[in-house]
Formats: C-alpha cells, sequence, structure tokens
C-alpha cells in the first residue's frame, strides 16, 4: 500500500504526498515545537504532525478546529497509521511529538491528549475467542481481545484504560462513551478505597488486577521529564 493522506471534510479524497495541496503547507509554530506539514529535512524524507484527542479522533496537528469534521475517518488510512504507532526514538521532535507513525521514508510523528491509543468501541465476537476492543476508529482491523479483568480505573482523573498493544506503550484510554457504557459493570467492596475491585462481564465477577497502575506511573513521569501531556 503506498503512503497516502486522506482527507475528508465532508467527502473522501485521498492525495499521494507529493500532491499535497500547496494551501496545506504551512508554518506551525508553538509550544509543540516548530514545523511544517510536508517538510523535508534530507532528500526523499517528508514530515507530517498529527494530534490524538482523548475521544480518538485523529487531526493534523495543526488544524484549527478540532472536531469530527475536520478529523480523519477514513478506515484504512487509520489502520495504515495506527498499526504502525509506536515510541518516537528517531532522534527528531521526541519531547513534543512522543510517538510516530513510520511508512517508508515518511515520518507521521504524532502527540496526543492522553494515550496514542484510544478504544472507541466494543466489538460483539464468537464466544470462542470473546469480544473485541476496536480503536482509534479502526474498526476490527485495530483491535485487541478485551479483559475486563485489566480494566483500570485512574484515581486522579476517573478515566477508564485497558492494555494496548506494546509497541505503544501498552496502555489505551477508553473514550468517554465507551467508558460510561461499561461503568454500570463496576463492583465496589466494602470499606475499600473508592476505587471498584471487581468487573461484572457476562454473568461473571472478575477480580480487577490494577496491573496498569503501575504502566501509568511510569508513563506520568516520562511525560513530566519531556514536557508533553498525559
Amino acid at each position: 500500500m503506498s503512503c497516502k493522506l486522506v482527507l475528508h471534510f465532508g467527502l473522501s479524497r485521498a492525495k499521494p504526498r507529493g500532491c499535497w495541496p500547496p494551501q496545506q503547507v504551512s508554518m506551525c509554530t508553538s509550544a509543540h515545537g516548530a514545523y511544517i506539514q510536508g517538510q523535508s529535512p534530507e532528500p526523499r524524507v517528508r514530515e507530517y504532525f498529527y494530534y490524538l484527542d482523548h475521544q480518538g479522533q485523529l487531526f493534523l496537528d495543526d488544524t484549527k478546529i478540532k472536531n469530527f469534521v475536520t478529523c480523519f475517518k477514513d478506515q484504512q488510512f487509520l489502520v495504515f497509521f495506527f498499526s504502525r504507532v509506536r515510541r518516537n526514538l528517531i532522534g527528531r521532535y521526541e519531547q513534543h511529538f512522543p510517538y510516530v507513525s513510520l511508512c517508508g521514508r515518511e515520518r507521521n510523528f504524532l502527540r496526543c491528549d492522553d494515550q496514542p491509543i484510544v478504544f472507541t468501541q466494543l466489538l460483539p465476537s464468537p464466544p470462542e475467542t470473546g469480544a473485541l476492543l476496536s480503536y482509534c476508529g479502526g474498526g476490527s482491523g485495530l483491535a485487541v481481545r478485551f479483559r475486563p479483568e485489566a480494566l483500570y480505573v485512574r484515581p486522579s482523573s476517573g478515566r477508564l484504560y485497558h492494555p494496548a498493544p506494546g509497541r505503544a506503550g501498552g496502555v489505551g484510554l477508553l473514550r468517554s462513551a465507551l467508558a460510561f457504557q461499561l461503568s454500570a459493570g463496576f463492583l465496589h467492596a466494602p470499606h475499600a478505597d473508592g476505587r471498584p475491585t471487581h468487573f461484572l462481564w457476562e454473568g461473571h465477577q472478575h477480580a480487577l488486577t490494577n496491573e496498569l497502575e503501575e504502566l501509568l506511573a511510569t508513563d506520568h513521569a516520562h511525560a513530566e521529564g519531556t514536557g508533553t501531556e498525559t
């Protein structure tokens, strides 16, 4: 599959990166560093910059108004992009864009409101495989097995998390609507510290492992050290 930028502003249109419209290329200088969308820091290399919000919507980072109308919606592009997201360790923009999706000679830098993986939908699956959590608008093309015992409510924010692919940090945020959908399943033990202890799923009580607590603490410390958002 060739690398293409898929824009959605009411109608779908796909353009190879070499056909980037001139009006889309502009200098951006902000707290997140200076860059030009589509810049070429070395021969045959292009760089683009993206932002992922806490609802799992992906935008060009310099999009002025970020909402459902201006986010990327093409599922094929989203699967292609997020299946390649990993920690940015390539020596460029690591402080402001801590994740990157590499496509040949194209570097797609990513910053996020919380995590680089946002679960957006619970997909029904046959009993032998169990339910799947889909992330970042990719449908079944971006999904992990749902592990009810691994759900984790972060006390400081009340946000809900679930294990995600390790290449992207191992932790994914659940978007607000999905978290609300699952919230009725949490059970609290008497005299607990306020956090849920079990999750009721398909008639079974699953003891919560809180296995993501340490990962999130490590991620928060890393973000504080680099000045990025969490």
